[in-house]
């Protein structure tokens, strides 16, 4: 005799508020590491990230330090839909990077959801955020490598974690 069963999970404020909270720990990790990201500056990208996440509207999330456009050292969340992304412990950042001279950023790809809103409905909840996005790029990649990382994920939404380093 066998059994099959079938589950579906909604992904919920919840679930965003889960994967948000893990990348905050991350950027928690950063501001020890580095002196960046304030506190203040965490907990804004973290409802930042809540709200856009329980509406499927982000692509992406990279923080880190830049120099003459560059990277120096960042951090590259990218949103997967899928279900198959699996659930790591936060952390495992890399700690030495020279920041001197650098500065912080932030940049947000919004996904094609996003793109479907009216710009009445992007107002709206851009208005509701505590962080306030500029049209711009992500910057280059300077002297160093991306390298694989850990993913976060949580009723069937997921964010794999690329780590950008400077050569050694």
């Amino acid at each position: 005799m066998s059994y099959s069963f079938t589950t579906s999970e909604t992904f919920t404020r919840t679930h965003a508020r889960y994967l948000s909270s893990k990348i905050g720990a991350d950027l928690r990790l950063m501001l020890r590491y580095y002196g960046r990201p304030t506190e203040a500056e965490i907990e804004d990208y973290m409802v930042e990230l809540t709200e856009l996440l329980a509406g499927g509207y982000v692509a992406s999330f990279e923080a880190g330090f830049k120099k003459d456009g560059l990277r120096a050292v960042s951090v590259l969340y990218e949103v997967r839909v899928d279900g198959t992304i699996s659930d790591d412990n936060a952390g495992g950042l890399y700690a030495r990077a020279d920041i001197t001279g650098a500065s912080w950023f932030s940049f947000l790809t919004y996904s094609a959801e996003w793109d479907n809103l009216n710009f009445a409905g992007q107002k709206r909840i851009r208005d509701s955020l505590p962080v306030d996005r500029m049209p711009g790029s992500a910057p280059g990649d300077g002297a160093g490598y991306w390298e694989g990382g850990r993913s976060y994920a949580s009723g069937g939404v997921g964010a794999t974690r690329r780590g950008f380093r400077p050569a050694a």
